[in-house]
């Protein structure tokens, strides 16, 4: 048998048309929208094509330059986005009632975004510098203390991705650990925590969140999540048809952004809903192969984290839009508006594919 070194362009190829099917219908959801407020029916697609021919461009240059080189920038990468999540609350800009941007020369990013990779290389860096220590619990929770700061930083501004980034570290350390018994105990003392937390939440905004989540008819924040589970339920089994919508035109706010899956199930139906969520699996499944066959631990840790995100952040959008889980702000990867968001992921598939290329397979 002979070893060739090659790119996972199955893994290229699930890239593209996920952006294509999530441009289509970006423009189909934001048309009417975008018609309203800036006069442009193309608004939010334009802004949503240049983010990911940056993302593109971001993706081929970390192929070029290989995963291997990004190690030793692991520990400044981490200190740089913590600061950047700091100044936030200090210089940051807001919108729709939050402050999570930041404007530098012109240009507007959410730097939570990019700590999400910063925690994914630290992460890596760490766990494949000393494999063995993870083996003890103690270091194991040591590193998961590491990313307190961070966490703790973007959880005053943006609680959905703290709990995103904090997914990302038990799952990368929890795979690292031979095991398990411990894991299963934080995962439940966790639980306890966060149902005493809601409990001692009484009268507050947090309680009011889980009240709305649970009888959203009754109170007025339930209005977006009530409006996203008509669009599904009127779409049926194959769905009213492509740009057919009707909650799109004003019924749900801002049915480009975290409510964009609500207006694929309205026009494409619960067909069209099962072939977004078999992309993702195909999606992730690519990952996993990635990862189980990346040529050093560091490499395969990378590719783990990045697996981690993807796979969250599809299941939380999902469940928020279902409302299986209380309204939060998180985005459905590659298919919902935002332009920092899309160029991290694009570029976070270039760290992909830059593992990729270097495994070796039979030919």
């Amino acid at each position: 048998m002979k070893k060739t070194k090659y790119i996972d362009y199955t893994l290229l190829l699930m890239i593209i048309c996920l952006l294509a099917f999530g441009l289509v219908m970006l423009y189909s959801t934001s048309a009417y929208n975008a018609t309203l407020k800036y006069g442009d029916s193309t608004f939010y697609l334009k802004k949503q094509f240049k983010a990911a021919l940056v993302g593109f461009v971001l993706m081929f240059l970390t192929i070029k330059i290989g995963y291997r080189n990004f190690k030793r920038f692991a520990g400044l990468g981490y200190l740089v986005a913590a600061v950047l999540c700091l100044m936030v609350n200090f210089v940051g800009t807001s919108s729709h009632g939050s402050s999570r941007w930041l404007n530098i020369a012109g240009v507007s990013f959410q730097p939570s975004e990019l700590a999400k990779v910063a925690v994914i290389l630290y992460l890596a860096t760490a766990i494949s510098k000393r494999p063995k220590a993870m083996r003890d619990l103690k270091n194991n929770v040591r590193l998961l203390l590491t990313i307190a700061p961070i966490f703790l930083v973007v959880a005053y501004n943006n609680l959905s991705t703290a709990i995103i980034i904090a997914g990302i570290a038990f799952v990368m350390v929890f795979i690292s650990s031979p095991k398990y018994a411990p894991f299963v105990l934080l995962i439940i003392g966790m639980a306890v925590i966060a149902f005493l937390f809601v409990l001692g939440a009484k009268g507050s905004y947090r309680m009011e969140r889980i009240q709305t989540w649970l009888n959203p008819e009754n109170y007025e924040n339930g209005y977006q999540t009530l409006q996203g589970l008509y669009a599904i339920g009127s779409g049926g089994l194959f769905g009213k048809g492509l740009g057919e919508s009707i909650q799109k035109l004003g019924f749900v706010p801002e049915a480009q952004n975290d409510m964009i899956f609500s207006i694929v199930c309205e026009e494409l139906g619960l067909f069209g809903a099962i072939c977004v969520i078999l992309m993702y699996i195909l999606l992730l499944w690519r990952f996993i192969l990635i990862a189980t066959k990346a040529k050093d631990m560091f490499g395969s840790y990378l590719v783990i984290g990045i697996m981690t995100h993807i796979a969250l952040q599809v299941i939380l959008n999902i469940a928020v839009v279902t409302n299986t889980i209380p309204n939060t702000g998180i985005t459905l990867p590659f298919i919902s508006y935002g332009g920092t968001s899309m160029m991290i992921l694009i570029a976070e598939m270039g760290v992909a594919l830059s593992v990729s290329r270097d495994m070796q397979v039979d030919m």
